[in-house]
């Protein structure tokens, strides 16, 4: 049977209703799709306000990363990832620090910057500079949009114009700086922007097309340094390797790309779980690595005088406490609660702390083992799974492919049916 992606009223229907139909129009079996149905009704209805269309859940194993000393004061940190041995490399890691103290961190204040595009300027030179002339009016604009934003503190701080000379056109470009406080800060500047729109386009004599945030966030940088002792790294030639590792990533565009996604990795399981917007931070954290013009590493490695790894990370970081799922998801406010932080900036220290930990957690198993060992170990737990294996048979056939050398789906069918073949 064809599938018919065609259904009409879809978005009317509950969510058990929209799964009927799905299953009905890609031909499956009843109960084929199943798996996608939330466990219980109250997270049900919780996604359906979320997004549109919704049949179900998917459910993202969460761990808690351990051993987090931060700015003096421990951490146990929620990672929400389906990637074996990330949880386990960020602990470790951040036990190696501990030694010497943890991670050390600051973070800029949160400012988000929303982006007002004006076309068809005559003067953009000139229109540049009647914009800057009209700043105060136009922040002040902007904050009467938000009157419980400036109460708490934030509100508009400043704008910047920009002249961008693109392919047979040139537009002027308004900066707008708002100071978002605790709030990953989208939906605020959004507003602000669209408010100021008409004005803009005014003043500057064009007209305006796009008015919405940039998630090159920029202004808003959360940094961490850490010391990891030499001997607990597994000694001097692995630290060299590490310092190594980086610097090849540094100079060439193809290992910094793995080599980010490495820190990523812990980023974005911190960002995950605690309901903020993973796409946005990822975006910002790419974009920063290519602010040079050549996209390189995030992060940088040095050998101190006493031969411990120094590491340091910068990166863009727009998360928030409060709006979307980090407040609307019971999984995302029992994370935030197990952090324990209260300002957004706390937490942006936090996952950027996650993310340094993780990357020299990667870079120490390619400098030492590699990368393979102690990732596929953990991957064969799932292979086995995906198998058949169920109970005490996960971990035999775990033994048995990894003293048989590759982890691959049909060696643990193989190993699965000699060891059930042996038991009959």
């Amino acid at each position: 049977m064809a599938v018919n992606s065609r259904l009409p009223g879809f978005y009317k229907l509950s969510p058990a209703e929209r799964l009927s139909a799905a299953t009905e129009a890609s031909g499956l079996a009843v109960g084929d799709l199943s798996s996608l149905a939330a466990p219980a009704p109250d997270i049900l209805a919780i996604a359906d306000r979320m997004i549109e269309n919704v049949v179900g859940t998917l459910s993202i194993p969460v761990g808690i990363a351990a051993n987090f000393t931060i700015d003096g004061k421990d951490y146990l940190v929620p990672m929400a990832t389906e990637e074996p041995s990330v949880v386990a490399a960020a602990s470790n890691m951040a036990s190696v620090a501990r030694l010497h103290g943890g991670f050390r961190t600051s973070a800029d204040l949160p400012i988000m910057v929303s982006q007002v595009q004006v076309v068809g300027v005559a003067d953009p030179r000139a229109a540049r500079l009647r914009l800057y002339e009209a700043e105060a009016e136009l922040l002040a604009l902007a904050n009467e949009q938000d009157p419980l934003l400036v109460k708490l503190g934030g509100g508009a701080r400043g704008i910047e114009v920009r002249i961008v000379e693109a392919s047979g056109a040139t537009f002027v470009v308004l900066h707008l700086l708002v100071d978002v406080r605790d709030a990953m800060g989208a939906n605020a500047v959004n507003t602000m922007a669209e408010a100021l729109a008409p004005r803009v386009a005014e003043i500057a004599g064009g007209r305006v097309r796009l008015r919405i945030l940039t998630n090159k966030a920029d202004r808003r940088l959360a940094r961490v340094r850490a010391v990891f002792d030499r001997d607990a790294l597994g000694g001097a030639d692995v630290v060299g390797g590490i310092v190594d590792a980086y610097r090849f990533a540094a100079a060439d565009s193809y290992r910094a790309a793995t080599h980010n996604k490495g820190i990523m990795n812990g980023i974005t399981a911190v960002v995950l779980a605690t309901g903020n917007d993973t796409r946005a931070v990822e975006a910002g954290a790419h974009c920063h690595a290519a602010a040079s013009g050549r996209y390189t590493s995030l992060s940088h490695f040095e050998i101190g005088d006493d031969g411990h790894l120094v590491g340091t990370l910068e990166v863009p970081m727009a998360v928030g406490l409060v709006g979307g799922a980090t407040k609307t998801h019971p999984a995302a406010r029992a994370a935030v609660k197990l952090l324990g932080v209260t300002s957004a900036q706390e937490l942006a220290k936090v996952v950027v702390a996650v993310g340094l930990a993780q990357n020299v957690g990667a870079l120490r198993a390619l400098a030492a083992e590699g990368i393979q060992k102690g990732h596929m170990s953990l991957h064969a737990r799932n292979v086995a799974a995906a198998a058949g294996a169920i109970g005490e048979e996960i971990e035999a056939v775990v033994a048995r492919l990894k003293t048989g050398g590759h982890v691959r789906f049909d060696r643990a069918e193989a190993i699965l049916a000699e060891l059930r073949a042996g038991r009959s």
